[in-house]
């Protein structure tokens, strides 16, 4: 199912409209070109601005309500028990994308005992792993901008545009069996 989404769609200064899922009138939600675990998805608002602060009472409402809305549907698909979200407000708290975005994280219990434990995903939100802006702004052999590089991380690695687009036509679809309430 493709949402019927008319322009473009940046995350900070990429377009990303081919792997949103999820749109409201000031929110969307895409899915996360290296997911730390299955279904690790973004929440962005529309508007692009670095920080939280920059938010307008209505857009942060809308991104948090989209976050609550889409967390549970995450959680349902991915038979998760829990879920971690987490704001990086600013480049200091690591944020690699200068665009303020949720991460939502499906979780269960024991999922990153063999990568050091449940507190391991901050680290890994955090570390050079976790750094999207970089492999996002990474380059091809003839100095272009690579759409979805190469990672050496063989656990986390970047996915295709093919698998996020896939992804997000399969989330999109769940969507729209998730109550609005």
């Amino acid at each position: 199912m493709a949402l019927p989404i008319k322009g473009p769609i940046h995350f900070g200064s990429f377009v990303v409209t081919t792997q949103v899922f999820h749109l409201t009138p000031q929110t969307f939600a895409l899915v996360n070109l290296k997911p730390i675990l299955p279904g690790h998805v973004l929440i962005s608002p529309r508007r692009v601005v670095p920080r939280v602060s920059d938010l307008t009472a209505s857009e942060t409402t809308d991104l948090f309500l989209t976050v609550r809305r889409v967390g549970r549907m995450i959680e349902r698909v991915y038979g998760a028990t829990s879920l971690s979200i987490a704001v990086q407000d600013g480049v200091d708290a690591g944020q690699s994308v200068p665009h303020v975005h949720a991460h939502v994280i499906p979780r269960k219990r024991a999922d990153l005992d063999a990568r050091g434990g449940t507190d391991k995903v901050y680290e890994m939100l955090d570390g050079e792993e976790g750094d999207l802006g970089r492999h996002l702004e990474e380059r091809d052999g003839r100095g272009r901008r690579a759409r979805f590089p190469a990672v050496d991380d063989e656990e986390r690695r970047a996915r295709s545009l093919e698998e996020m687009e896939a992804e997000a036509r399969m989330l999109a679809g769940e969507m729209e069996i998730e109550s609005v309430d």
